[in-house]
């Protein structure tokens, strides 16, 4: 069995807020909407990881825990993603050093604005389905 790690960790965190709309975040090096969220880090946890990843993208601090709503693995890309359902509970959105725009999404909006391989997570967290989805995906396509 080989030692290498090949796979990276990300989070991402899905506000949806009360009329069940979910913040998307247009990211300033592609230019893609997507959920707020990112690699964890080495020391965090994955609760810190998600917090900071949020509150650094748009600019609101979310309650924890979290609720977990798929797990997704990018196969092309070798990244596991845990995606969560999450309630705003502090801030404004605004944009950051990574978040060019933000957006409250309707589920037709974020099938329009975002690639299949987002929009299912995003969808995932607005149904929050028990137990969480688990997918597979190329980095646009579900596979």
């Amino acid at each position: 069995m080989s030692t290498e790690r090949p796979h990276s960790v990300s989070v991402a965190g899905v506000i949806v807020d009360d009329n069940g709309r979910a913040l998307l975040i247009k990211r300033r090096d592609n230019g893609h909407w997507e959920p707020p969220g990112g690699v964890l880090e080495p020391e965090e946890t994955i609760p810190d990881g998600l917090q900071r990843e949020v509150l650094e993208e748009t600019g609101i601090k979310i309650a924890l825990p979290a609720t977990l709503t798929g797990v997704y693995k990018n196969m092309t890309g070798l990244i596991v993603s845990l995606v969560f359902r999450c309630e705003a509970i502090d801030g404004t959105p605004t944009t950051g050093d990574e978040t060019r725009a933000l957006r409250w999404a309707t589920r037709e909006e974020v099938s329009e604005l975002t690639d299949e391989a987002y929009a299912i997570r995003v969808l995932d967290a607005l149904d929050a389905t028990n137990p969480p989805a688990i997918r597979a995906h190329d980095g646009v396509k579900l596979v």
